[in-house]
């Protein structure tokens, strides 16, 4: 069974899909100003097609040459907008109109929040259509995965992780969780890193640490949030301490105090 989320966490989800989507309607009504209206001032676009980051003050022009503006070009999702925490996951196939005719790509999407606005864009796009056929078919990545095989690939580390619950084993590591996910550890990684946006183990630190909120839910009195902590895999308090106030805002003890106060309550009333 997979994990409770806490209730915050699944609020900030919700708003995270909703912010992703309404800047796809942008997308859609082809707005570039209400685009440009979603993204942070600190934000970093990384599209890995053209191997190249771009800032806030060039995105204007940027996706001005991005977005559709013939009638035969177009934009088309593929897939429904998936959101956990900050991040949203998209996938797309866009259709513009180059030198020698119509290109489309199949296109990919992680979009981390900050502050309610789109502060990361991670875009991996494969040329999947070109009229006239070019001779050079350029490389999109040295894995050459489609947005349809890093879906699979994303949806497959999630269920070997509820199931399996391997993030226990303080030892875990990347060459483990790719051979038991049947991929090879440059595909893992690529997706991680390029994809969701994330190293491996703040990937496994996550999961640790949603285990342990869950037990934590559970715990009776006097809570000792340590021992938790390495009973879900963390073999360092630092990096429990860290991953723990990043997530909830606060420190363990500050939340473990919250759990003592509301058994109380419950035991009076």
């Amino acid at each position: 069974m997979p994990e409770r989320a806490p209730e915050d966490d699944s609020q900030y989800t919700q708003a995270t899909g909703e912010l992703v989507l309404r800047h796809s309607l942008c997308w859609r009504r082809r707005d570039l100003e209400g685009v440009m209206s979603f993204y942070h001032p600190a934000i970093q676009y990384h599209d890995f097609f053209q191997n190249r980051v771009i800032g806030f003050a060039e995105l204007r022009e940027y996706l001005k040459a991005s977005m559709p503006r013939e009638a035969d070009e177009a934009i088309e999702h593929t897939d429904r907008i998936r959101a956990d925490g900050n991040t949203a996951f998209i996938q797309y196939r866009i259709t513009l109109r180059g030198g020698h005719g119509l290109v489309s790509f199949r296109t990919s999407e992680a979009i981390t929040v900050r502050d309610g606005l789109i502060w990361r864009v991670n875009e991996y796009a494969s040329l999947v259509h070109e009229q006239p056929a070019q001779a050079l078919r350029p490389t999109v990545s040295r894995l050459g995965l489609s947005p349809q095989q890093l879906g699979h690939m994303a949806n497959d580390l999630q269920q070997y992780f509820e199931r399996k619950q391997p993030y226990l084993d303080p030892a875990l590591d990347l060459q483990r969780v790719s051979k038991e996910c049947g991929y090879s550890r440059n595909q893992i990684s690529y997706l991680l890193n390029q994809v969701l946006g994330q190293s491996f183990y703040r990937y496994v630190n996550q999961a640790r640490l949603q285990h342990l909120l869950a037990a934590l839910d559970k715990a009776v009195p006097p809570i000792k949030v340590d021992d938790l902590a390495f009973a879900a895999g963390f073999n360092s308090l630092s990096a429990f301490y860290s991953a723990f106030r990043q997530h909830t805002g606060q420190s363990p003890k500050a939340y473990a105090k919250q759990i003592s106060l509301r058994a109380r309550a419950q035991d009076i009333q």
